[in-house]
Formats: C-alpha cells, structure tokens, sequence
C-alpha cells in the first residue's frame, strides 16, 4: 500500500505530529532517547512518549544526541505506565526479539508499515512500543499490543541498538508515504541532452572518424558507428557533457593536424 505525499503534506505531518506515536518503556539512557528523536524526525514523526525514563526527563544527554531535532524532543510526554501512554490509540506494534510463549500475529517492519498506513488512512491512531535498552518489552507490556515486529537480521548477530530499531521501522513507515524514483540521474545544473545535440554529436565524431581512416573495412562501418552510437546513448549525456565531447574531439583533430603540419 503506498499513498504519495507532496510537500504540503509531509509539512503538515511535521507540524501535526501525524504518523505513530513513538513509545519507549523504561528508556535507560538519554543518549538513545535523543538518537531516538533523531531518527523520528528523519522520517517525519514527532510524536515520542516515555514510559518511566530511568533518568527522568528532561535529560540534556538527549538534546546533544539529538542533532537538533528539538521538535520531537520539545513535545515529549512522560507516562508512569505503559497503560497511560497508549490509552489514545487504537493500535499499537511492539517489537520483541522473541514471542515468549504468547500468541500474537508476527510482521516484518516493512509488512507492518503497510498495516499500519492503512490503520492511519482510515483515522484510527496508532503506536510503535519498544521496550528497554537491555531486556527488551516484557510479557506484560507485549500484551497490551496488537502485533509484534520482528526484524529479520543476521540470527548470528541480531543486535540493534534502541535508535537504529526505531530508526529502521520508521524508515519503512515513511516509505509507505512518499513517493521516490527508485533510480535516477542528478545531472545538476545542466538538462539532459536532446536527441538533437546527440545527433549533432554523432554527426561531429564519425566525421572526423571518417577523415581519420578509422573506418578501414568499409563493410564494417554502419555496424561500427551502431556500437559507437550505442554506447554513446548508455551514458545518459547531459547538454554540458554533450559540449564537452565536441571540445575533446576539437582538440584532439588540431592536434593531429599541427603535428603533420611541423613534421620534416
């Protein structure tokens, strides 16, 4: 499911705080907090709320590890429980490296970012809960859930640090939302070539070719100028690019003609 977002909206998602609520239970240390922020703003979120921070809140070790994203971190909200903190939602995902003997539906992030734009498509508020740096959401918490979201990670090492967790589901809820070339070519300030100026390129090259004697099997000459042209059209030639080709060939022509000129 993909919806695109234009400029407008995804300032207004800013500003609104839309998107899931961010959860932390139990968050240890400000300096995941602030990567935390950080890699919410990244993906357009604002909304974070604390679940009995360990270090109590506000924390300025969250502010310098944020990198400035003062937007998320001037809106938090600390709860005492997690009950209180995901009482305005109507779905919540949590993450857990392991199921602990409960039944509960299991996604991918990217399958759980499809789920949940369609939740928010359709006006409901949801939430993302992760639990503590080192043991993770505990069965009790788990449970007040809807879904859990296991990442599929090397099983050798599957170890994620609070910020790059949040950071890695956020980032493929933000990808359910934009619209994005998924290659394309930055040609800065210059346009891309017309068919035209590639023409007038070709037409340049093959005849100081011609006048060369590059083409010595007369035979093979359209096939050789395909294979020229051909290769000459995968590189995506942009006007300044198709400039500086008729330069290089100028210059490499007079220099040939000068040495035949001085030669005894």
């Amino acid at each position: 499911m993909s919806s695109g977002t234009n400029k407008r909206e995804l300032a207004k998602m800013q500003a609104d705080g839309d998107g899931p609520a961010i959860i932390l239970i139990q968050p240890q240390m400000g300096e995941n907090i602030g990567a935390c922020a950080r890699a919410m703003l990244n993906c357009g979120l604002t909304d974070l709320r604390l679940v009995s921070p360990r270090d109590g809140w506000p924390n300025e070790k969250a502010v310098s590890a944020s990198a400035g994203a003062t937007l998320v971190l001037d809106r938090v909200r600390v709860f005492d429980s997690t009950e209180a903190a995901i009482a305005d939602l109507h779905k919540v995902f949590s993450t857990a490296a392991r199921v602990r003997d409960l039944v509960k539906p299991v996604v991918t992030p990217r399958e759980a970012a499809n789920e949940m734009r369609g939740h928010w498509s359709a006006g409901r508020k949801i939430g993302l809960m992760f639990g503590p740096e080192r043991t993770g959401l505990v069965n009790d918490d788990i449970t007040l859930s809807d879904t859990l979201i296991s990442v599929p990670l090397n099983p050798g090492f599957s170890s994620l640090n609070l910020g790059q967790a949040v950071l890695l589901i956020a980032y493929e809820w933000w990808m359910t939302g934009v619209e994005v070339e998924d290659r394309y070519l930055h040609t800065g300030q210059s346009e891309p070539a017309t068919k035209a100026e590639l023409q007038n390129l070709f037409d340049h090259l093959e005849g100081e070719l011609e006048q060369s004697g590059f083409y010595t099997h007369p035979d093979k000459r359209p096939s050789m100028i395909r294979n020229v042209r051909n290769t000459l059209q995968r590189c995506g030639m942009t006007e300044q690019e198709v400039r500086t080709f008729h330069g290089i060939i100028a210059a490499l022509t007079g220099r040939k003609k000068q040495r035949k000129v001085v030669e005894p």
